[in-house]
C-alpha cells in the first residue's frame, strides 16, 4: 500500500510513498521515549526559543509551503499563505505566553508551602485531517512542544508531502531529534500506536466517526485525549442586521476553504423578514465565486480536496433535495476533471431532510427559516453538533444573549466564527471535547500536580 498525493484540481499524482514497516514504528517510539527526558527537563527559554526559530522558517518559506497545501488539498493559494503565516503567529504567541501560562501557582494551605506545578504529560499523538494541513498541526504542536511534550504526527492520507514539510520545519528550527516526528502509517495501524506505553495521550481532529474511534481507544487504554470533531454552526439572521455585512461574512463564512471547514457557517437561520433581504444578496454573491485552479489570483472557489468526498456531498444534497429542500443555485458537480463542485444553497430544509440533520462538508449552504427568535435558537440547538455559531443583530445586547444560550465552544456576535491563538477552540456534544489554544490548550497535555510542603 502507499500514500498517494494528487492534485485535487486535475487529478495528477504528484508523489506516492510506501507506508513504514512496523519494524521501523516500533524504532520510531522507541527513540521517542529515549528523547523525551532530555526535552522535558529542558529549559522552558530554550524550548520557546526554539518555537520563535520555527514560525521563522515559516516565513521564510511561506511560497513554498503554501503553494505544496494548494497542489496536495486544493485550498486558494492565498489562503495557504495565511495558514502558513497563521502557524507562525501561534508558534510566536506560545514562544511569549508559555513561561506565562505555565507558571507555579501559589495556593495557601496548611503546609508550610504548597503550590501547583504543570509538568509535560510525555507524547502526544496528533492525527489530525487535510482541510487546513498546517494549521491543524501547528495549533496542536506549538503549545505541546512548548510544555515539554513529545509529537507525534499522524497526518492525514491525502496530505503526506505536507507531513513531511511539517516535520522538516522542526528539524530547520533546531529541534532535538525525535521531538517531532511524522509518522507514516496507515489509520489501520492508529489503535496500536495509541495504545503503545511509548505514547501518554491522543488528539484527534477529523470526523465524528474517527473522534469515536479515537476517543474510545484512549479511554480503554486510560490516557488523555481531546477531540475536535465536525459542526454544523448556525448562522442566525435578525430581521435588523447589517444585511451587507451579513451577506459578506457569510459568503466567506461558508465558502472559505471551499466550504471544507468545521466551523464553516453551515445552517443559515433567517428569522421572520431577514429571508426577504438576505437571501436574494447572499444567491448574488454566491453566484459571482468563480471555481478555477487555485493557484490563481483570480479564482474564488476551488476545487473540494477529493473527488469521492465531492461524490459523498452531491449524494447528500441529492437526496435533500428528493427529500423537500430547494434549490436555490447550483448543486451538482462541476463537469470537468477535478473535484470541483458548484457553489450551492439549498432553501427551506426542514426536519426530515438529510441536510437539516448532517454536517455538509463541501461549498452547500442551507437555508433553514424561524418564525422568531425563540425558534431560530431552539433549531440551532437542535443539533448534535456544537462547534461555534453566529448571531447577526443591529442589536448587540440582543445577540449576545442569544450567544449565551447556544450549545456550542464558540460563539460570536456580528462575526464569522475564526479560531485565534488567544481565545480557546473546541466543542460540545458530538463536536469533541478540550480545547486548544490559549493557555487552556497548553495545560491540556500537562500533569497538573499539587505540591504540599510541611
Amino acid at each position: 500500500m502507499a500514500l498517494e498525493s494528487i492534485n485535487p484540481a486535475n487529478g495528477e499524482v504528484l508523489q506516492s510513498f510506501s507506508y513504514w514497516e512496523r519494524s521501523r514504528l516500533q524504532a520510531v517510539l522507541k527513540s521517542c521515549v529515549a528523547a523525551r527526558q532530555d526535552w522535558q527537563g529542558s529549559a522552558l527559554s530554550d524550548r520557546t526559543a526554539l518555537l520563535r526559530a520555527a514560525a521563522k522558517v515559516l516565513r521564510d518559506n511561506k511560497e513554498d509551503y503554501a503553494r505544496l497545501i494548494t497542489l496536495e488539498m486544493g485550498k486558494l493559494i492565498n489562503d495557504s499563505r495565511a495558514e502558513v503565516e497563521k502557524c507562525a503567529l501561534v508558534c510566536d504567541y506560545y514562544a511569549e505566553h508559555a513561561a506565562e501560562f505555565l507558571a507555579d501557582e501559589i495556593i495557601e494551605t496548611d503546609a508550610g508551602k504548597s503550590y501547583v506545578t504543570y509538568q509535560p504529560m510525555g507524547t502526544v499523538l496528533a492525527v489530525m485531517p487535510w482541510n487546513f494541513p498546517f494549521w491543524q498541526v501547528f495549533r496542536f504542536a506549538a503549545p505541546a512542544l512548548a510544555a515539554g511534550n513529545i509529537g507525534l504526527l499522524k497526518h492525514a492520507s491525502n496530505v503526506p508531502q505536507c507531513a513531511l514539510a511539517i516535520e522538516e520545519v522542526f528539524r530547520q528550527a533546531g529541534f532535538p531529534e525525535h521531538v517531532f516526528t511524522t509518522l507514516m502509517i496507515p489509520a489501520s495501524v492508529v489503535a496500536d500506536v495509541i495504545a503503545d506505553d511509548a505514547v501518554q495521550a491522543v488528539t484527534l481532529t477529523g470526523s465524528e466517526p474517527a473522534g469515536r474511534q479515537v476517543g474510545s481507544r484512549a479511554g480503554e487504554m486510560i490516557k488523555h485525549s481531546v477531540l475536535e470533531l465536525g459542526g454544523s454552526d448556525p448562522f442566525i439572521v435578525l430581521p435588523d442586521a447589517d444585511m451587507e455585512q451579513a451577506v459578506k461574512w457569510g459568503v466567506t463564512s461558508r465558502y472559505l476553504n471551499t466550504g471544507q471547514s468545521c466551523i464553516a457557517a453551515k445552517r443559515f437561520i433567517l428569522v421572520g423578514e431577514a429571508a426577504d433581504s438576505f437571501l436574494p444578496a447572499f444567491k448574488t454573491a454566491v453566484e459571482a465565486l468563480q471555481p478555477g485552479d487555485p493557484l490563481e489570483a483570480s479564482t474564488t472557489l476551488g476545487p473540494m480536496a477529493r473527488v469521492d468526498l465531492r461524490d459523498e456531498l452531491h449524494q447528500q444534497v441529492r437526496e435533500s433535495l428528493e427529500q423537500g429542500a430547494v434549490i436555490v443555485t447550483g448543486c451538482a458537480p462541476v463537469d470537468g476533471p477535478g473535484a470541483y463542485y458548484q457553489p450551492s444553497i439549498m432553501d427551506h430544509v426542514k426536519p426530515g431532510v438529510r441536510a437539516y440533520n448532517e454536517e455538509l462538508f463541501g461549498p452547500v449552504a442551507i437555508v433553514i427559516r424561524a418564525a422568531d427568535v425563540e425558534q431560530a435558537i431552539r433549531i440551532a440547538n437542535a443539533s448534535r453538533f456544537g462547534l461555534g455559531g453566529s448571531v447577526w443583530t443591529a442589536d448587540t445586547a440582543l445577540g449576545e444573549q442569544i450567544a449565551l444560550r447556544l450549545e456550542c465552544g464558540a460563539a460570536f456576535v456580528n462575526g464569522m466564527v475564526k479560531s485565534d491563538p488567544r481565545l480557546p477552540f473546541g466543542g460540545v456534544k458530538a463536536s469533541g471535547y478540550g480545547r486548544e489554544l490559549c493557555h487552556h490548550g497548553i495545560r491540556e497535555f500537562v500533569n497538573v500536580k499539587s505540591v504540599w510542603i510541611a
